[in-house]
């Protein structure tokens, strides 16, 4: 009797330990992020447009298509796609005759920034003066905001243009710091490179 238990203790060890091996499914994976080697810019100078600037030669722009349904009163508003980082940057351009309406665009792209702190520990503003315009990079500072740059460009007479930087991909600042890092470093050339006609 002792024997035969033995033999199926053994038999059932044996049996056990024959069977595949269970893995645990591997955790969720970001995308991977390849950023271009060196920035490189060419001039964007459509006829037409009131505005000229430098943009990377790795984006490509399009008009901006989300509201052509509907009358919007300016055709010079555009995108700047990076398909290898799955961005885009998009860009409106108004223009104002007053001083109230030039405060009221101004209030617009603050509030406009602001509505993602709701999302980001903090906003970041920097101030770059050129000596063709002026303006503010909105950094948004923590947090998984839609948008980690939006910037406003002004010449403070009539001209007036807000910009913002968005990744077609669910927001995470960490997954995406490299490449909104790289692509900081763009939309500042097209600060310092822009001119109005």
């Amino acid at each position: 009797m002792y024997r035969t238990t033995i033999i199926i203790l053994f038999a059932l060890v044996l049996i056990a330990s024959c069977r595949p091996a269970v893995y645990p499914p591997k955790p969720s994976g970001y995308f991977r992020i390849d950023t271009p080697a060196a920035h490189i810019y060419q001039r964007f100078d459509k006829a037409g447009f009131p505005f000229t600037f430098e943009y990377p030669v790795y984006g490509i722009v399009s008009a901006d298509t989300v509201f052509s349904h509907e009358k919007t009163g300016n055709a010079y508003w555009i995108n700047i796609n990076f398909p290898g980082l799955a961005a885009v940057v998009n860009i409106t351009y108004k223009e104002f005759s007053n001083n109230d309406q030039y405060l009221a665009l101004v209030n617009e792209g603050y509030k406009l920034a602001s509505k993602h702190e709701v999302i980001s520990s903090n906003i970041a503003e920097k101030i770059i003066h050129t000596p063709y315009a002026g303006g503010t990079l909105f950094s948004q500072v923590g947090g998984n905001a839609a948008s980690q740059y939006q910037f406003i460009l002004t010449d403070s007479v009539k001209r007036f243009i807000y910009g913002a930087l968005y990744f077609d991909v669910t927001p995470n600042a960490d997954s995406l710091k490299p490449a909104s890092d790289f692509l900081e470093r763009d939309i500042e050339h097209m600060f310092w490179t822009l001119r109005w006609r």
